[in-house]
Formats: C-alpha cells, structure tokens, sequence
C-alpha cells in the first residue's frame, strides 16, 4: 500500500513483472486482458475528504509501463475512493464519497447529534466511459442519498418505519459517528444477472443493487428489469441495520472483499467475503465465509415477511485452527481458485496463502516489498497461465 510498484508474481513468488507509478494505490490494481493494468491511485490530499483507502485518481498503464489515461474524480464535492471494477465493456465502476453538510444530513432525517465532524460523506457509485483523452463521460450513476429512511424526525423527510423497508438505508445506523458514515471498501460486478454489489464496512453488509436501471430510474424506486429502481435487492450480514435483527443475528463484522464467485469456478454464483470479525462477539479472528444467496429464477432475491434475508447458515467457511493467529483488523481478499482452493491475503500482514476446502493450507508467502518497511496489502489477484493478460509473458 505504501509502494508505487505493482508486481506481478508466481506461485515460486519469482517476480515476473512491474510497473511503477510516481503516486501510491489507493487501494486496488487490476490486469486487463490486453495486459495493461488499470491502477486507482492517490496523487493529491483532496481538502474536504481525508478518510482511509481517499483516491481520487485512476491510472492506465500499458504492458511496457506507459502511461496512456488517467481520470481524476476529486473536488471538494466528491472524491474516489478503494475499488473499482472494469466492465466488460470497458467503462469501469467506481466508488466515491460525496459531501453532505450537517444542514442536509438533519432535513434527511439524521440524528443532529450523530454527525460528529459537522458533515458526512454517503457513497455514491459512478460508471465511467474512458476516451482517449485524459477524460471520461460518467454514462450511469447511483446514489445511497437516494434511498434513505428514517424513524428518528417525522418532520425531516423520509421517515418511515424502517423494518418495513429493507431496500432503504437507515440514515442513523452505525456505530461509526465520523463523516465516513459508510465506508464501502468493495465494488463487484455480475454480468450474467446485471447487478452491482458493494462491500459496506460500515454496516457489517453486503449490498446488491440493480445496473440494469438508468440513471434516473437508479435515484427512484421502481423501473429496471427487477422494477426497484436504485433500491436494494439484497443485503445481508447485519439485519439490526433494518430492524429485523439484534447483535446475535449479525454475521458479518467490518469485512471486506465481497464478491461474487464466477460461473466458471467451483461454487459458482456463491459470494465470498473476507469477515476481518472487528467486534466479534466471541473474539477478535478472521474468517473468509461463503454464503448461497437466495437468488430466485427472475434474479431477484427471497425474503420472508418480518425476517432477515437468508441464509441463517453459511456454505463453507475458513477458520484458523488457532482463531487467535487470523486476525486482520483492516484490509484483506479472498479468491476461489479453479481447483476449489481459496487464496487469502491477510492484508495487514502482507500474509498471502493458498488453503484447500478441508482448510489444508498448501501455499505461503510473506510480504517484503524491497523498498518499503510496509508491507500492508489491500488485495492480490490471481491468473490462470491462460488470462489473456499474460500473453507477453510468453514472447
């Protein structure tokens, strides 16, 4: 996290390949199928926001290191930040903070005792079409500030009972009274149902909302192919943050990393998430956790009148035998491998290892980046010999 050199690595942890860069990630990296890799990037302190993964600024370089595009999307208004994820079609997805003052916070709704730093920052997510300019046009939006609910004024607008609507946002939940109310550290992109997941820190919960919208429909509450405009189709990790629960339902404690697993691997369609387990009741340790979603034919999701979204049980999980050994406060991925083995990186250790799903770990490697004692880790991604990307490898 602390270096401007990406490398590209074997399982015999010999270096094959770097770029480098005059400015630091902030937080992810990812190689492209043409072999170039697309680098979100801090370059400058922006003035208004200064919470953890701050970016602001995206970066492309080719195989050969050349810097061909960037896109900066930081002003005292709004400001990237942790992940991005590269469509299919080459407009990329991206999270960003954007500013409300204490004033707009109390007419939506918000508990004028719980807004600490005088504003806060929700998240909004932004899909941009690169050009081949120093440029991009923003074709799509979706905004949190959209979809908010509130129990606390019934004189400020949206309020409503909040265990009525599980796909609003409760404006007064969580226990982080900072600007950074949020907090989304993952984007995820499922081409197959067209839909969006975010990994939000803050609410101990994964979000799943519809791309399928337009921008307009996105800021209401009905159109797209699952007709619920901009509102949530799914959460799931924390059902007190709509009512429909208390701490012992909780499941997910700060995680970050949640994602999809692709139809090509085994577990197909599950998500995986990397629970850091900040605030686990029964101790502080790390475990990556798959769930089965309770995705219905028309690509919507179950819920039962009164209840928390499914499921109670968890798929498969991975738990340290000593739990005490695993834990990552902050930061940290897992990824399903082809041979159903998962790839783990403990993010603040810089700790990276391979474990089958009996929990056998079969590979291992620390983090020493050369020319920094840092050796934090936000995520690492693995690919087969044939991703496309790695096709100069072999020239």
């Amino acid at each position: 996290m602390m270096s401007t050199t990406t490398y590209l690595m074997d399982t015999n942890t010999t270096i094959l390949h770097t770029w480098t860069s005059t400015d630091k990630p902030a937080l992810d990296a990812y190689l492209l199928p043409d072999g170039s890799l697309l680098r979100t990037i801090l370059r400058t302190f922006n003035q208004r926001f200064w919470g953890g993964g701050i970016g602001g600024h995206i970066e492309h370089l080719t195989w050969n290191n050349t810097l061909t595009w960037t896109y900066d999307y930081s002003t005292t208004t709004h400001c990237l930040h942790h992940d991005i994820a590269p469509l299919p079609n080459g407009n990329i997805l991206m999270i960003a903070w954007e500013y409300k003052s204490a004033a707009d916070a109390i007419a939506a709704g918000r508990d004028p005792h719980t807004i600490p730093a005088g504003q806060l920052w929700p998240d909004h997510i932004i899909e941009l079409k690169p050009n081949s300019t120093n440029n991009g046009t923003i074709i799509w939006q979706w905004h949190t500030w959209d979809h908010l609910i509130q129990d606390y004024d019934s004189s400020k607008a949206n309020y409503g009972v909040v265990a009525d609507h599980p796909e609003l946002i409760d404006i007064n939940y969580g226990g982080r009274l900072i600007a950074d109310w949020m907090h989304t550290n993952r984007i995820d992109y499922n081409p197959q149902l067209d839909q969006i997941m975010l990994s939000v820190h803050g609410f101990s919960e994964l979000w799943i909302i519809d791309h399928t919208t337009t921008t307009q429909q996105a800021a209401g509450h009905t159109g797209g192919t699952y007709d619920h405009g901009g509102d949530l189709l799914y959460r799931w990790g924390n059902p007190a943050t709509y009512h429909q629960g208390t701490t012992n339902d909780q499941q997910l404690y700060g995680q970050h990393d949640a994602h999809w697993i692709t139809p090509d691997l085994p577990g197909a369609g599950d998500i995986l998430i990397f629970n850091n387990g900040i605030n686990r009741p029964d101790n502080a340790y790390t475990t990556i956790d798959q769930i089965t979603p309770p995705l219905q034919p028309n690509g919507t999701y179950r819920l039962n009148p009164n209840t928390p979204y499914g499921p109670t049980n968890l798929t498969w999980q991975y738990k340290n035998p000593n739990q005490n050994t695993f834990f990552a406060v902050n930061l940290g991925s897992a990824q399903r491998l082809p041979n159903g083995n998962t790839l783990i990186c403990d993010g603040p250790a810089g700790h990276f290892f391979e474990i089958t799903p009996k929990n056998e770990t079969i590979w291992s490697f620390l983090n020493h980046e050369p020319t920094d004692i840092d050796n934090q880790v936000f995520t690492i991604h693995r690919y087969p010999p044939d991703y496309p990307g790695l096709s100069q490898l072999y020239h």
